[in-house]
């Protein structure tokens, strides 16, 4: 994509309802998302936090008692994870290269390099010529999530140089992680994804701060979910997922997707409770000018009192000794 420095580009923002916990429709789904803001002209496409094959949105409702129902629930999940790499990110991949795009994808990957039964909460991301760039797992799940994901470590925290500029981000409550915002903020992001599933006026503010503090762009993208998403063969939804005497509605979680510009102005969305894809126009000369009244990290940083260390090293579930033989000890079998 060869985009001038300054000249605006347009990106998007997906809220969208996964099919869920099915990998295979889910991805589809994805892929034909990706072809239609492709085609209206999207550099840069974000999907919401767990999108394939869904957020597991039963970890607040189901008892950590029900042990039986957790562990069907957890096992189908386990099931329609992604491996990175696998079929499921070529389809993804191959979806970006024909698109022209760059693509934030939120997933629940399986540890495939460890037991392979344990979730990472996953963001990742593609180029325009549908290369794997990285990927990132969440470094602290929530409360009840920590019932299905695992944590992850600091060498999935970067951020990307791409010609849209630098591209990075961090997953729901991660934002709320100051050193973590200050990591994104100090690497230079300039665009910056807010995967979620967390909504509402609290949200919002959040991501609005987030622009205005670091002087980036933020698209915030969350799954909007009924309960009417939920087959109904899922005893849990008949169980736990009932009307509300009080009259809750249908709805599970709103979406509340927004992009924001970084004066914290939005320039598209809130959308609320609805499925659809909000686009927005990136002007790059707003990353450059705002910061001349505040950098955050650069001129309004203090490091001789402030400083920040991030240990990016990778946290392996298991370390091989040198081989003897290969070592040449005399006391090798």
């Amino acid at each position: 994509m060869a985009l001038d420095n300054l000249s605006p580009f347009k990106v998007a923002a997906v809220q969208a309802m996964p099919v869920f916990l099915n990998r295979s429709a889910t991805v589809e789904k994805a892929c034909d998302l990706i072809a239609a803001a492709g085609q209206e002209g999207a550099h840069l496409v974000v999907f919401p936090e767990a999108f394939i094959p869904a957020y597991p949105d039963w970890v607040w409702t189901v008892p950590s008692g029900e042990e039986g129902t957790l562990n069907e629930l957890y096992a189908e999940l386990l099931a329609n994870a992604v491996t990175i790499p696998s079929e499921a990110t070529e389809q993804l991949c191959r979806a970006a290269r024909l698109a022209n795009t760059y693509v934030a994808m939120g997933m629940n990957e399986r540890n495939s390099e460890a037991s392979g039964a344990s979730l990472y909460n996953t963001m990742l991301f593609i180029d325009d010529q549908g290369q794997i760039m990285g990927k990132h797992r969440k470094l602290v799940p929530t409360a009840g999530e920590r019932l299905v994901w695992a944590q992850g470590d600091g060498s999935t925290l970067r951020v990307y140089d791409t010609p849209l500029g630098k591209l990075g981000g961090l997953i729901c409550w991660e934002n709320y992680m100051p050193l973590a915002r200050y990591a994104m903020y100090a690497w230079g992001t300039q665009i910056y994804i807010a995967a979620t599933w967390d909504r509402g006026q609290p949200w919002l503010s959040t991501i609005r701060h987030i622009a205005k503090e670091g002087r980036v762009y933020v698209i915030g993208c969350c799954i909007a979910m009924r309960k009417d998403d939920i087959p109904d063969h899922y005893a849990m939804k008949q169980k736990y997922y009932t009307e509300n005497p009080s009259g809750a509605d249908e709805w599970i979680n709103v979406g509340d997707s927004a992009i924001v510009n970084p004066e914290g102005e939005f320039i598209a969305g809130p959308l609320h409770k609805q499925e659809g894809i909000l686009y927005a126009e990136i002007d790059p000369r707003m990353l450059q000018g705002p910061k001349w009244m505040l950098d955050v990290a650069g001129h309004y940083a203090r490091p001789d009192v402030f400083q920040l260390t991030v240990n990016t090293e990778r946290r392996d579930m298991i370390r091989m000794e040198p081989d003897l033989e290969a070592m040449k000890l005399p006391f090798a079998p």
